[in-house]
């Protein structure tokens, strides 16, 4: 358990370093050294250097692939961080640096004098002549408590699979500050800006045309603390996909994009203490609850400037909760039909906050087990025939499953296989070896289609089984 403990203590000690340093070279790039405000990003970088070399003695940041290295622990990057994160990776890489290590004892002139050199490198130079550049530098300026390296060790993947996962995650997480940007926009009461919102969509529907599997897996994020904002981009992503999976064209998707993402917007106008509620909620707040699909209608009415935001899309946060039989909320006056974009719209809403940790939910369904409740359980009020296109589009085991193989190894599934007939054999990270012990994220990719040279499959699923109880944070797999 200490282990455990002290890996989480180094992974927020690491992401306070980054973010410092982050800090620091930004405020030295643009204001001179004698600044206030570079004062105050060295005083933190100081502190926080400080702090992290107090629990690990010296400290090896390394960049491998995507992913970034405290010693040996993997750093998670949330949302909030990871624009920062993003330009602590580049300032390195432009420098042709994988490697920075610090040591005990490295001062304030260092990590000034470090972070200035790095800014005074010729632009022109490609990233291994900056690195010579560099290293001759440090020399020069006897900074013997910062070292580089071009470190070396990748990830598996290549570097197009490298670059479609980074443009995945920028992609994502503007999306997500977009949508935290508009709730907050409407409960202080301010108009959203339509440009920006349609500009989120569209780039979240190209993500998926791009690469589907590289956006999907983002969904596993599912952020508690942002979950009113990561809930409504993962809606857009699965609404879009499945919509792509069903012949929509791009325009199509682009508004179903934009309804999807502002299904939720009525809840932008309910109290934050019924929002997040951890108990049962009262009958008078359930009611006021059951009010957001039409306090979102008056919400998109508001928003809309002559054709800028679709009908379908006010249709849809008025529609999602109904239930194809009218028996949901709001209870309609006549009888009707629900519109296409809103019953896909309640098979995606449905199925991310089904699978999701929130306030009143501790123990989430696990994927699979959401979609067989979705196609068995007629009250619940999906259309059977998007809730079966959701399952082809995800298959019998969705992204973010874990599943017991009948090589003793648990794994996080990634993705469909390579064969589209051979649904119960998707693409799995392994996260345990066949005794017991964790791998580092993200794991062996591995084709469950695959057969030996006898012909027999190499691996194959016996059961699902839940992440926590092997201590598995499934976001580790794709981020």
């Amino acid at each position: 358990m200490s282990g455990e403990v002290d890996e989480a203590l180094v992974r927020q000690a690491g992401r306070a370093l980054l973010l410092s340093i982050h800090g620091s070279a930004r405020a030295l790039k643009l204001y001179p050294v004698e600044n206030a405000a570079v004062q105050r990003a060295l005083d933190d970088l100081v502190a926080n250097t400080v702090a992290i070399l107090a629990l690990e003695g010296g400290v090896e940041i390394r960049l491998s692939g995507e992913f970034i290295f405290i010693n040996q622990t993997r750093l998670r990057l949330g949302l909030d961080n990871f624009a920062a994160f993003s330009g602590f990776v580049t300032m390195l890489r432009d420098c042709g640096v994988g490697v920075l290590r610090v040591e005990d004892g490295v001062t304030r002139r260092e990590w000034q004098a470090f972070l200035s050199l790095i800014h005074e490198l010729p632009a022109d130079l490609l990233p291994e002549d900056r690195f010579e550049r560099l290293q001759a530098r440090l020399a020069q300026a006897e900074l013997v408590h910062l070292d580089v390296d071009v470190g070396g060790e990748h990830d598996a993947r290549d570097e197009e699979g490298d670059e479609a996962l980074e443009r995945a995650k920028r992609t994502y997480a503007h999306g997500v500050a977009t949508a935290r940007d508009v709730v907050n926009g409407v409960r202080m009461g301010r108009a959203p800006n339509t440009r920006r919102l349609k500009r989120a969509v569209q780039l979240l529907v190209d993500q998926v045309l791009e690469n589907e599997l590289s956006i999907t897996g983002l969904t596993t994020l599912r952020d508690y603390d942002e979950y009113t904002f990561t809930h409504s981009v993962n809606v857009c992503i699965f609404a879009v996909a499945l919509g792509r999976r069903l012949g929509l064209q791009r325009r199509q998707l682009y508004d179903l994009g934009l309804a999807a993402l502002l299904h939720d917007i009525g809840k932008a106008r309910i109290e934050l203490e019924i929002l997040n509620k951890t108990s049962a909620l009262e009958d008078t707040e359930w009611k006021r609850m059951q009010a957001h699909p039409w306090l979102g209608t008056l919400t998109l009415f508001q928003m809309r400037e002559g054709e800028d935001l679709a009908y379908r899309s006010i249709l849809a946060a008025h529609e999602h909760h109904m239930k194809v039989d009218l028996t949901g909320y709001p209870r309609p006056v006549r009888p009707r039909r629900l519109g296409f974009y809103s019953r896909l719209v309640a098979v995606a809403d449905g199925y991310d906050a089904a699978t999701t940790r929130r306030s009143y939910q501790d123990d989430p369904w696990e994927p699979a087990q959401v979609l067989r409740e979705m196609w068995l359980n007629p009250h619940r009020g999906y259309d059977p025939v998007l809730v079966k296109a959701l399952i082809n589009l995800l298959g019998m085991y969705p992204v973010g499953t874990a599943v017991i193989l009948d090589t003793f190894e648990v794994a996080i599934v990634a993705g469909p296989g390579t064969d589209n007939t051979q649904l119960h054999r998707p693409l799995v990270r392994i996260a345990l070896d066949a005794t017991g012990a964790r791998l580092p994220a993200p794991g062996e990719l591995v084709d469950l289609c695959q057969t030996t040279p006898a012909g027999e499959y190499g691996r194959t699923i016996v059961k699902v089984t839940s992440p926590d109880r092997y201590g598995l944070v499934v976001s580790d797999f794709f981020v």
